[in-house]
């Protein structure tokens, strides 16, 4: 299993010869990083030569380097709960610069590898469907509710954000069959977004949660896409969280665009194009 290669790669280290122990050193020393080597690169940092890396990759049933960083970055996205456990306080610009980029783009690639489309389909359903549409988050995700705003007012509907929770309850009792409310919590257990979901239930809306699996709040929510990617809140700011979700909301926004289909694009043409005379021509780059 990808989540389990870096433990694999620890158990085995007295089973392999001193130039895949090479390899394997420069990986675990910073499995981050080793994610952004070419071959070449870890062959050099390993002082072996390319094809020893290759065999080293293929005892661990990767199909050659490529395969083997995809399976480290979902080893790492699994692994690692926050990024901050690799940064390390002497670390400089371009150490913890990589490291925080790595992370997060194995968080990406292993949240959707995880994602059931099914779940998706459903989502832009209901969205496909709304009378209005309002989007509530708190902290780091309130700043994604309003980029949800910014995505989806180009569809011809009313739509809104709230991150104050007194204005959240209130609009969540106003709400009406037909509505739709989507909440977004990365941990799904913050109390007043899950009372705010059952207000917006018991008003008549159905309520879309981008949320954790089995959280206190994926229960009172109609439908709900689940990302279980580990980040300890408790410890560390959010680091993926946001980029996850903020990818969500437009794989959400591409699902209702395809769905409005072609006739719809000359509308979505207009908007951008009514922001053309407010920049400076693009220089040209001899």
């Amino acid at each position: 299993m990808a989540h389990d290669l870096l433990q694999r790669i620890r158990q085995r280290l007295d089973e392999l010869n001193r130039s895949e122990r090479k390899v394997a050193d420069v990986i675990l020393a910073d499995p981050a990083r080793a994610t952004g080597l070419s071959i070449a690169s870890l062959a050099q940092a390993a002082s072996v030569s390319e094809p020893t890396v290759n065999r080293f990759c293929r005892s661990f049933d990767a199909k050659g380097y490529p395969d083997f960083k995809i399976k480290l970055a979902q080893s790492l996205a699994g692994g690692t709960p926050y990024v901050s456990q690799s940064v390390e306080p002497g670390d400089g610009a371009a150490d913890y610069t990589r490291k925080i980029f790595g992370a997060t783009i194995a968080a990406l690639d292993e949240a959707s590898r995880t994602l059931d489309p099914s779940r998706i389909e459903r989502v832009v359903d209901y969205l496909i469907q709304a009378k209005q549409i309002h989007f509530f988050g708190l902290g780091a995700s309130g700043a994604v509710a309003q980029d949800a705003q910014h995505k989806f007012f180009r569809f011809n509907l009313p739509v809104t954000s709230y991150v104050d929770v007194l204005m959240q309850r209130m609009v969540a009792s106003a709400c009406h069959t037909g509505d739709v409310v989507v909440v977004i919590s990365w941990t799904g257990r913050t109390r007043e977004l899950v009372e705010i979901a059952q207000l917006a239930r018991e008003s008549g809306a159905v309520v879309l949660g981008i949320t954790a699996p089995a959280s206190p709040l994926a229960m009172e929510c109609t439908e709900t896409l689940e990302v279980a990617t580990p980040e300890d809140t408790d410890v560390y700011m959010p680091m993926t969280s946001r980029m996850i979700q903020l990818t969500l909301i437009d794989v959400l926004a591409t699902g209702v665009t395809l769905r409005r289909g072609e006739d719809f694009l000359p509308h979505l043409k207009k908007i951008k194009d009514s922001l053309l005379e407010t920049r400076y021509p693009a220089t040209r780059q001899d």
